[in-house]
């Protein structure tokens, strides 16, 4: 059953749509459509009288008023269920196993550039024959002009003949039948109408893409068409998930813009999928996309640094226009990403709000933010395991705040660990150096200490008046 809470975030999602304040003509049973919709997403199916999905498919369908709407849209009530469409593979083998992700990539017709066999060259090339075995690539020609999509195809077959016939390759197209109403729509936020049938359009488009990888891999990333890769991607996202298990998550973004680089569990691609159908007239789709984020619990974006993919095209999908986005966070070579085994972590500083300790050991793009320490503090990493260590390096302050740095501090490594005090520590300790510039950096540790570490402790020799933000705390291992 829903909670109180659920329902009153539902509600200030549909207050936040512009289209449910701004348009007097819809009617409380719209609303009402939409109400029901969402309650789906939080009760099972065996919650649901067969007789109110009818009333919702019926209700829904007698709103959209159009038979090529109801055709696409009269299995809303079941979110976690396929949209029916019959697509059509313009160049594919059949898909022999699973992956453990899928990229998935929209493309049509642009009025100036095209950067699709670049952004299919990127994903292929920077990735080892390893990592190929674990990937597959979905590209929607998503045009309803047939001679540009044979041209493409054709383009496609020539240049990646090897990764179709290995099945790493997929090529589809979903017929215009199945899409809704593109004409006439909703002018939300005052956008031409050329504007909102194609933004409405791309919403349909990532729809179908979502809905036909949803049982391809473990794991999907949704790429644009004309978008260049780091070296290695797919084991930097590897270790993300390593890093973040057990903890729930909804989408990781791998890259600041657009629609570029966010990863999902394959197994919310259907919720995804009918979430864009829903409201695919109502804003572009990295908008949706923050309140599907929210809808299923995920509160805060989880991003990271590094971004793994850098928009290169030049020239919008959209008339053409200029577009020079750039990401500054991005790095084309390979960046070693840290292990940072699984560990407890503890401090006597006085930690400001919620910037918590375990926020600089994450891989996330968040710190750890404490008011002025003094002499004798300690901020201290205790692994589960004792560890074999390559490489350690801290980081402090941030661009914005420079001053708030360690200024006088020492980093140490420990071995041999009790219980005390409610607490485990460890009892001894072997200075490994001292902090310069805020910052500590140190290699093959392994090298230098002749015993497995169970702790790491960031330890203040001098009491400063200014606070510290320790940034990120990065363990390479064996």
């Amino acid at each position: 059953m829903l909670t109180f809470y659920q329902m009153k975030h539902i509600f200030e999602i549909l207050d936040k749509m512009r289209c449910l304040r701004k348009r007097s003509t819809v009617s409380f049973l719209g609303v009402l459509v939409i109400f029901l919709l969402f309650m789906n997403l939080y009760i099972e199916d065996s919650y649901v009288l067969e007789g109110d999905k009818q009333l919702i498919r019926e209700t829904s369908t007698h709103q959209l008023n159009s038979e090529r709407y109801v055709h696409t849209f009269k299995d809303l009530s079941n979110f976690s269920g396929a949209i029916n469409v019959t697509y059509r593979y313009l160049a594919a083998t059949p898909l022999q196993r699973k992956r453990f992700l899928t990229i998935g990539l929209s493309s049509v017709k642009r009025k100036k550039g095209n950067y699709l066999l670049e952004t299919i060259k990127s994903i292929f090339e920077q990735s080892s024959y390893e990592e190929l075995k674990e990937i597959s690539v979905v590209v929607h020609l998503a045009d309803f002009n047939s001679s540009w999509r044979e041209v493409i195809v054709q383009d496609i077959t020539q240049k990646f003949a090897h990764h179709i016939i290995a099945g790493r390759l997929i090529v589809i197209h979903a017929p215009e039948e199945y899409y809704p109403i593109l004409d006439g729509l909703k002018r939300n936020y005052n956008d031409p109408e050329d504007r909102v049938r194609f933004r409405s359009k791309q919403n349909v488009d990532y729809a179908f893409l979502l809905n036909f990888c949803a049982n391809t891999s473990d794991y999907y990333v949704m790429l644009e068409d004309d978008v260049r890769c780091s070296k290695n991607f797919l084991t930097a996202i590897k270790k993300v998930i390593t890093s973040l298990e057990g903890t729930y998550w909804v989408t990781l973004e791998f890259s600041k813009l657009g629609y570029i680089g966010k990863l999902y569990h394959s197994h919310d691609l259907p919720r995804l999928a009918h979430f864009l159908l829903m409201f695919y007239q109502e804003m572009p789709c990295d908008w949706l996309l923050t309140h599907f984020r929210g809808l299923l619990a995920q509160k805060n974006v989880i991003r990271f640094k590094p971004s793994l993919f850098q928009h290169m095209g030049y020239y919008s999908s959209y008339k053409g226009t200029e577009n020079k986005l750039k990401d500054d966070d991005f790095e084309e070579e390979s960046f070693d990403i840290p292990d940072n085994p699984p560990a407890n972590l503890y401090t006597n500083m006085n930690v400001f709000e919620n910037y918590e300790a375990s926020k600089a050991y994450s891989s996330v793009d968040e710190y750890f933010w404490g008011k002025p320490p003094s002499a004798g503090d300690v901020f201290v990493i205790i692994f589960e395991n004792p560890i074999l260590i390559k490489k350690i390096k801290v980081s402090t302050g941030t661009e914005d705040r420079q001053n708030d740095i360690l200024h006088h501090g020492a980093l140490d490594v420990g071995e041999n660990v009790i219980d005390f005090k409610q607490s485990r520590q460890c009892v001894t300790y072997l200075r490994l150096g001292e902090f310069k510039n805020g910052n500590f950096e140190i290699s093959e540790v392994n090298q230098k200490i002749p015993f497995d570490i169970h702790c790491i402790r960031i330890y203040v020799t001098q009491t400063q008046k200014e606070w510290l933000i320790i940034r990120s705390i990065s363990i390479w291992t064996f």
